[in-house]
């Protein structure tokens, strides 16, 4: 049936849920068949299991020795994490295997969260062979999480593999040497256990760096202790073993504060661990990883955006697990930085936008995070408002800590109208966002009640101590700060779109969950009387007070267009307000970043515009992106490569305001593509097909029963059939969009009218070859 004039769902119709998950995704029952040469003998890939083919097209490979973190190969599990490279000076003779965890920090909040709180670094072995260096053949296998290859050398070769076991959180290398190499040897190196800031930022006063390791056998395990002087240790135990012409290397790392039990725990776990032979102990940890990757499937005709794609996907569980801190500027590896925490004014936004779509909620950490130290967030906030406020500062501890408030230091949350410290006060508000999209896409109800609504409420809060009516009639904010353009502004649109989304939330959270808010007239008068957003001729403004008219890599004064979707085009005015905004944005060099690339692909993506969006994209791959794919601004930072996944995401998929978008902003190029069990807003699994430029069908599988409104894109009368092949109810809901009512564990298949297109879900042919990631040969 179908009714081009059914309205579309209201907002809080599209947040309802109707049940819970209770944290546990369900799997996917779309079916997905392999592809074989006759299917399409034209433009068929090779025959075989679809992520494997695009797993092992993706890997990196290096034919020339790295000689930095941001070119070699990096291993992970979320806590500890190395880097592969030439031992800086000494290229020819060592290479490093740094040994970093995201859990090794300082403990001392008296001087701050980017000194006494700062993630330390611990070391690094060196291999160092018998003779020179002289080559090497290197890959980096996405699938197994898996570095292979040889180093050779003018006295023989080393074979060599190397993994960071996902369980047992061990860095394992099995060298197996040709005679002439058989004397090589590994060499730890520890780190001063001091602040990576000390090297960047003059030390605070009384500030002094952690005494020296102490290195000792025990039982055949060495371990280099590392004392803290605010008490406790980290701790790294290594053993080497021998079995026929290979050794394996074994490390593990533990800390712990303020007890010393670090080298205990430290012990135990390697002793368990280097018994096993390498070829044991890769089978489970190669199981984690191959599951991990079936839970998604993309592919897209760009070889070298694939590529990268799935290397981003690979480098996310490498650095990010529910219950590890959330990632630090660079992930759970640390080089010199002047950055060593955790950065809550876009870093960790970005880092984890990706998990949703690509179906991988087991990695966040955010929502764990903000529930679980939800109380320190209450202590950051200045102490009259700690009542009924919260808020979380620009950087924080894993345990969203910031310690002692100075400049040079890191400071708590601010106070609006108020400088020093610096009034930025929206931080926790986006963060909440990222839980927001938890929800969304799950459906879990625990999130919506335990943590969002309840933390979202007092973040809302502590705005709500400063609103103030002015003349005009209007509620204003005092001045407060936009990350990170400089000046303080009354009216700054970052709190003001971030007020209004937040507002708006907990209105409709309130009315799903059935609480009688006493706040809710006061939520939404703010949704009625609150100014205007500042603009200009040039479109939208940083505040009231300040214009924006300098080159600025942060998209603070946007949000309202993304990510939050607030501000979408529905009006041609309001369209021309954002390309006018965007279009300003970035039309100042100077201080653009690679972010400031992934936003413009995102906003363009809003606006369809898959041929910018993609530009946009080039540009961060031309200008940021590094050979493995890593990225640095002083020192590494992670969210940029992780969000420019995201943008790819948003120009395949976008599913805001009750409406799952299929391929809605795809550069001509990309006339083949396809998807699988990507995750939408509602909890739907998607899967869709476009071949020579259209869309052939579309599939959703419903794990909630939530309300299903697609814009499918496929031209003219359509088919809805469900998952036996019988026709469903449908409403047609204007502009190629249509509402199907699934139930909880239904799948609508959506098709040309007429049409049986094949089903077959497989890797698409690239439209050009391009070269891998890594080093490879020039």
């Amino acid at each position: 049936m179908s009714s081009p004039s059914a309205p579309d769902p209201s907002r809080r119709t599209v947040l309802a849920t109707g049940s819970a998950l209770g944290g546990t995704l369900l799997a996917s029952s779309l079916p997905l068949t392999q592809a074989t040469a006759a299917d399409r003998p034209d433009t068929a890939p090779p025959a075989g299991d679809p992520w494997r083919t695009v797993l092992d097209d993706a890997d990196l490979v290096w034919q020339r020795m790295p000689s930095a973190w941001y070119e070699g190969p990096f291993l992970g599990n979320g806590l500890l994490g190395s880097g592969i490279y030439a031992e800086p000076g000494a290229a020819s003779t060592a290479v490093r295997f740094t040994i970093q965890h995201s859990e090794v920090q300082d403990h001392r909040p008296e001087f701050g969260s980017l000194f006494g709180l700062a993630r330390l670094p611990i070391g690094y072995f060196t291999l160092e062979p018998v003779g020179a260096i002289t080559g090497l053949d290197w890959r980096l296998s996405l699938r197994d999480a898996e570095l292979t290859g040889t180093l050779t050398t003018d006295k023989g070769t080393l074979a060599l593999r190397a993994l960071i076991h996902n369980d047992r959180s061990v860095l394992a290398v099995e060298v197996t040497a040709s005679e002439g190499e058989r004397g090589f040897r590994w060499v730890f190196h520890p780190a001063d256990a001091i602040s990576p800031r000390a090297a960047f930022k003059p030390l605070p006063d009384g500030y002094q760096g952690n005494p020296p390791a102490q290195v000792a056998d025990h039982d055949g395990i060495t371990a280099a202790v590392q004392p803290l002087l605010a008490g406790g240790q980290h701790v790294t135990a290594w053993r080497e073993r021998t079995r026929g012409r290979t050794r394996t290397l074994y490390a593990h790392v533990a800390h712990s504060h303020p007890r010393t039990t670090a080298l205990g725990r430290a012990l135990t776990a390697l002793r368990r661990t280097e018994q096993l032979p390498y070829s044991a102990l890769a089978v489970d940890h190669r199981a984690w990883w191959h599951a991990y990757y079936r839970k998604s499937f993309l592919s897209l005709p760009d070889a070298r955006i694939q590529r990268f794609y799935w290397i981003q996907l690979y480098k996310t569980a490498s650095a990010a697990r529910r219950d590890a801190p959330v990632m630090a500027t660079s992930g759970p590896w640390l080089e010199p930085t002047p950055w060593p925490n955790t950065w809550w004014n876009l870093n960790a936004q970005l880092e984890y936008w990706l998990i949703h779509g690509s179906n991988h909620l087991e990695l966040d950490a955010i929502t764990r995070a903000l529930s679980e130290f939800r109380d320190n967030l209450a202590q950051e906030t200045p102490t009259p408002y700690r009542a009924d406020s919260l808020g979380i500062p620009r950087t924080t501890d894993p345990h969203l800590v910031n310690g002692a408030a100075s400049t040079l230091m890191g400071y708590g949350v601010g106070v609006p109208g108020q400088d020093p410290p610096t009034p930025e006060v929206g931080n926790l508000t986006w963060a909440l966002h990222n839980v927001w999209l938890s929800y969304r896409h799950t459906m879990d109800r625990s999130i919506l009640q335990d943590v969002l609504f309840p933390l979202l409420r007092k973040a809302i809060n502590y705005y709500l101590h400063f609103l103030e009516s002015g003349p005009d009639g209007k509620l204003h904010l005092p001045a407060t700060f936009s990350p990170e353009y400089g000046g303080d502004s009354r009216d700054c649109n970052y709190d003001l779109m971030l007020l209004t989304w937040g507002c708006r939330t907990l209105l409709e959270s309130a009315e799903l969950l059935g609480i009688d808010d006493p706040l809710v007239p006061r939520w939404r008068e703010v949704l009625a009387k609150r100014v205007p957003y500042p603009t200009d001729a040039n479109g939208f403004m940083i505040g009231a007070d300040i214009p924006f008219a300098k080159s600025h890599r942060h998209y603070s004064h946007l949000l309202a267009v993304y990510p939050l979707y607030e501000v979408t085009g529905r009006t041609p005015d309001e369209r021309a307000l954002i390309e006018r905004s965007l279009a300003h944005w970035v039309g100042f060099e100077g201080a653009l970043q690679g972010y400031t690339f992934t936003g413009a692909a995102s906003m363009s993506a809003l606006l369809g515009k898959g041929e910018d969006a993609l530009g946009y994209l080039g540009e961060l791959m031309t200008r940021f992106i590094q050979p493995n794919t890593m990225y640095q601004e002083s020192g590494p930072v992670i969210e940029t490569p992780l969000s420019a996944a995201q943008s790819l995401h948003d120009m395949v998929c976008q599913s805001w305001g009750g409406v799952i978008r299929v391929f809605p902003a795809l550069p001509a190029a990309w006339t083949d593509l396809v998807v699988h069990d990507f995750r939408t807003q509602g909890a739907f699994l998607l899967g869709a097909r476009r071949e020579d430029g259209a869309t052939r069908w579309v599939r959703l599988l419903s794990e909630t029963g939530a309300p299903c409104v697609v814009r499918h894109g496929i031209a003219g009368p359509v088919d809805v059939r469900d998952g036996r092949g019988r026709p469903l109810p449908h409403i047609d809901v204007g502009d190629g969009a249509v509402h199907v009512a699934l139930r909880k564990g239904e799948s609508a298949l959506i098709t040309a009218r007429g049409d049986r297109p094949d089903l077959t879900v497989a890797p698409v042919r690239p439209n050009e070859d391009a070269p891998r990631w890594g080093l490879p040969r020039v």
